[in-house]
């Protein structure tokens, strides 16, 4: 209990309760006094009458007219506890099925005893604000379902039950709460605004038929009527339908497919922000879910939707002009600062972003906010100042609204009510509660007023964009801002003008296009070369003519366009990209996090949040998720790359972490997926008893933009047995199963294409071996099958998800392999052997002759270092264990020149060619382009390479290489 109820009460509220009491004596019977002070005895709270008489006239009226409510809220001890979901419907079931019971005096009567409890308990701070919210919730969703029963059984006796066109099935209404009973969050004396709908058109099976819109439109009525009618007994709720399709002017009830209809030709975006809290509160589950399936595309779109903006920010003036029309400053809902605002922030936000970030598809207000705090949408500290601010105003509308049970959000104009608010809000005085209530306004009305800025005004040369875009458009134009190829250029932009597509446009597309393309065109020609830039974005914008809502996050934020122009005309392969999955467009809204690639614990951090606000057993939305949180990330490394904040070294680094967190997150959704079907496989310990090892560039810490991804799917040999599950399988069946899951999560392609391509070929005994091997049988394997090549392949082996037990005993196994004494002579001719061989397949033969360098294959590339670096590993580990510990080139280099088995002189050499070849590969994935270089720009990393070669390989005879190129 708060500690102001403990205070006396002032003078003018004391003599207020002091004269309510004496009156409740005047109008009770002998009986009902004794009864009264019977059951007041037992209470443990006696301060809280005379508070409560003081401070809601209300409460005190319905006590002084019958006391029976109190008296058996008292014996059931209701007023000191919360009361379950179900409990309020029970309750009004049982009052309606008793005899001679009569809907509407008992609706009335039974609401008048739960708001006798919700206002006495919110009054005397026994129920925190949302416990307020959500009981006067389940007192409307309650009235709603026992009237709506009992006026459908009054109609099915006239009519039969309405049945499906189609189906046959019985139909029922489904009534969706909207706004607050949407969300659970009614004041104690609301409105309800309702939408009615049903599955299917058809007629009734009566003898007397009519269509279930006339049945549906019948049993609206009698349900509005049932809860809003006033009588001598009072209302139950006062019903508004007017957020229905076509407002005042349409049906009552609208089927599935008309709902559907109207909300894909007609819906306006004042409506998906009225949708987003729409809840059903009857109707069969099967129902209700296609409903919500249906409607969800409606109000959240697949991308971030800046299309939106527009409209919220005519939303937002609306609100702001309201304000001021009416003057509601004194409205904690409607005024500045107010309820509204809050609500408004948080409902944006779900529009712009919902689509794509899933936490933000709830309808409780607080749980949005968090989530909009926790993807950043917020700025720090506002979403506590917002929840603050929330709650107090939620509590100051109840204190309005439960001390006359009126509807009305404004401040009170008489002192007494003024009194007897300031006190139940804990403040000293009314001075003292508006200096609060000013506070909060102050801090939502900030936050209301940076949501969403107003669009900058034009400057001059901007005024005619005809030259741009509109009849005007041509060479002269372009060759006017810098661009130096203008007739090339205004000719794909003439074809774009006059195309089909375009003219076929809706307004507001061809609206948003014609003010979008004067603003690329200039940033363009800020380019160094504008036209190269202009060619390269303009297919991305090909690619959105129907998706226009893309154009207009461009055009509200020019920066993020200019950062699009500039990454484009820096990369083709960002070109690519960003064409490809325009929903990456909203990664250049933050400078920041575009040029912050993270490290990989953030890295699974930012994946853990994204993943988690998804249902785990969603398995296409965990793979669109990861597709995105992939790509993102991507563009992150690529675009710092190209602006030099990361090194070669940083960037393999980037994409290799990235791929280890996917692969982690990969292996948790297939896990879950399994066990959920078959139960955990039976072993001892904890973890997976599965390891997932990197080999190649992934095991070598060496990821590209574009690499696959070399796998191999080990599980423990020690979990024998089967899964516990109802349908259990064998655990080797169980692990063979969860690597194809793998796989498929990884390779299927989807609207982002795939996660990556996976090579399962360097598992034992290749593509004829088992998918996941066992740890006794990949031992087994590389002991006494395995070829050299494979046992090359071992050195860049490396764990890179799941058990790190099973991972330790593999690395056992590797380290035992690698270490082994070789025949020195025979390992060489070996890895000579397969070189020869590789270059043979893989090296065009006219190399040489057009003066190419293949930085991969050819004589003194990347692969020769490599070879070079695993038969180090493999010859010298026995008497050299470091050499055995690392699985990246880098680190075995620095260990042989450290342990002296090779030069330092060489080694830095070598070290220096494989960083300049790696380099240069990047950059020209990054411009599409394939790993191929003028041999004489690399002559002397070459020269140096081919050097080690012949030294390392000579004495065998194998060592001579052709490298006049």
């Amino acid at each position: 209990m708060s500690e102001f109820l403990a205070e006396p009460l002032p003078p003018a509220l004391a003599e207020r309760a002091a004269t309510l009491r004496g009156r409740l004596d005047e109008r009770w019977s002998p009986d009902q006094r004794s009864r009264w002070h019977s059951a007041w005895a037992d209470y443990p709270q006696p301060l809280h009458l005379d508070h409560m008489l003081a401070c809601s006239p209300f409460v005190a009226d319905l006590l002084q007219r019958d006391p029976q409510p109190m008296l058996d809220l008292l014996a059931t001890g209701e007023l000191l506890r919360s009361l379950a979901a179900g409990e309020v419907e029970q309750q009004l079931q049982a009052a309606l099925a008793a005899e001679q019971a009569d809907l509407l005096p008992v609706l009335r009567q039974f609401r008048r005893r739960q708001m006798l409890r919700i206002i006495w308990r919110d009054f005397c701070r026994l129920a925190p604000t949302l416990e307020t919210t959500r009981d006067t919730s389940l007192l409307a969703e309650a009235s709603i379902r026992c009237a709506l029963a009992h006026c459908r059984s009054t109609l099915e006796a006239r009519f039969g039950q309405p049945r499906g066109r189609h189906s046959g099935e019985a139909q029922e209404l489904v009534v969706l709460a909207m706004g607050k009973l949407g969300a659970r969050e009614l004041n104690v004396s609301s409105d309800i605004d309702l939408i009615f709908a049903f599955p299917e058109a058809g007629d009734t099976d009566g003898e007397k038929v009519i269509s279930n819109e006339q049945f549906f439109i019948k049993l609206g009525q009698a349900l509005i009527n049932a809860l809003d009618a006033t009588t001598a007994d009072g209302f139950v709720f006062r019903v508004d339908m007017r957020l229905r399709p076509y407002g005042d002017s349409g049906a009552l009830a609208h089927n599935f497919n008309a709902l559907e209809d109207y909300y894909q030709e007609q819906g306006r975006d004042w409506e998906r922000y009225a949708l987003i809290k729409a809840r059903a509160v009857t109707g069969r589950a099967e129902d209700v879910a296609e409903l919500e399936q249906m409607l969800r595309p409606f109000i959240y779109r697949k991308y971030v939707d800046f299309g939106v903006i527009d409209s919220l920010r005519s939303m937002k003036q609306m609100i702001s002009s309201e304000v001021r029309r009416r003057g509601l400053d004194n409205d904690v809902k409607l005024g500045h600062g107010g309820i509204r605002e809050v609500e408004f922030i948080a409902q944006c936000f779900q529009l712009i972003r919902g689509g794509r970030d899933l936490g933000l598809q709830q309808r409780e207000l607080l749980p949005v906010l968090a989530e909009c705090g926790a993807l950043g949408c917020l700025p720090e500290g506002a979403v506590d100042e917002l929840r603050n601010a929330y709650l107090f105003l939620r509590d100051s509308e109840h204190a309005i609204q439960g001390y006359r049970d009126q509807q009305s959000q404004a401040l009170p104009a008489e002192p007494e009510q003024q009194a007897a608010m300031a006190r139940l809000m804990g403040c000293a005085n009314w001075d003292d509660y508006l200096q609060r209530l000013q506070s909060h306004r102050d801090r939502v009305a900030a936050h209301f007023r940076d949501l969403i800025a107003e669009p900058e005004e034009k400057d001059a040369e901007a005024e005619d964009d005809l030259a741009l875009w509109g009849e005007d458009l041509g060479a002269e134009s372009l060759a006017a801002l810098g661009y130096r190829q203008a007739e090339a250029s205004a000719a794909p932009l003439l074809e774009l003008r006059d195309s089909r597509r375009v003219l076929s446009l809706q307004s507001q597309g061809r609206e948003r296009l014609e003010a979008f393309m004067p603003q690329l065109i200039r940033a363009c020609a800020e380019a160094q070369d504008p036209d190269l830039a202009l060619s390269r974005v303009l297919p991305l914008v090909g690619a959105v003519l129907r998706r226009t809502a893309y154009l207009a996050l461009l055009l509200e934020n020019p920066a993020a366009l200019d950062e699009l122009v500039q990454l484009c005309a820096a990369s083709p392969w960002i070109a690519s990209l960003m064409a490809e999955h325009p929903v990456l467009l909203d990664e250049l809204l933050d400078r920041a996090s575009l040029y912050t690639a993270p490290d990989k614990a953030l890295l699974q951090d930012e994946l853990r949040q994204q993943v988690a606000r998804l249902p785990i057993d969603d398995l296409e939305a965990q793979m669109d998720a990861l597709r995105y949180f992939k790509a993102a990330h991507v563009l992150r490394v690529a675009a710092s790359e190209l602006t030099g904040r990361l090194s070669l070294m940083k960037v393999s680094d980037k994409l290799t972490w990235l791929a280890e967190a996917i692969l982690e997150q990969v292996l948790a959704v297939a896990w879950y997926d399994l066990t959920a079907k078959y139960g955990e496989p039976a072993r001892e310990g904890e973890g997976y008893g599965f390891a997932v090892f990197g080999y190649g560039k992934l095991g070598g810490i060496e990821l590209s933009y574009a690499s696959d991804l070399d796998l191999v799917f080990i599980f423990d040999a020690e979990a024998k047995g089967s899964t516990a599950g109802p349908r259990s399988i064998d655990n080797t069946v169980f692990y063979t199963r969860l690597g194809q899951r793998m796989i498929h999560i990884l390779e299927t392609r989807m609207a982002l294409g795939q996660l990556y391509e996976v090579d399962m070929r360097l598992r034992p005994s290749g593509d004829s071996g088992m998918l996941v091997a066992s740890t006794r049988g990949f031992a087994s394997y590389q002991q006494d099958t395995a070829w050299t090549w494979e046992h090359q392949a071992l050195v860049r082996a490396r764990l890179v998800a799941g058990d790190a037990d099973v991972g330790q005993t593999v690395y056992g196994v590797r380290e035992r392999i690698l270490r082994l004494a070789r025949d020195e002579a025979e390992l060489a001719r070996e890895v000579v052997k397969m070189r020869q061989r590789m270059r043979e397949h893989l090296l065009p033969a006219d190399a040489a002759a057009k003066g190419e360098f293949h930085l991969k294959q050819d004589v003194g590339g990347i692969v020769d270092i490599e070879f070079m670096v695993q038969y180090a590993v493999l010859a010298w580990s026995h008497r050299v264990p470091a050499l055995a510990h690392w699985s990246d080139n880098i680190r075995i280099l620095e260990t042989l020149g450290r342990e002296g088995l090779f030069e330092q002189q060489e080694c830095d050499a070598l070290t220096q060619a494989y960083l300049a070849y790696r380099s240069a590969a990047h950059q020209l994935a990054l411009q599409q382009q394939p790993d191929v270089v003028a041999a004489a720009d690399y002559r002397e990393h070459r020269d140096a390479v081919s050097a080690k070669w012949q030294q390392l390989f000579a004495s065998n005879g194998h060592g001579a290489q052709d490298n006049s190129a």
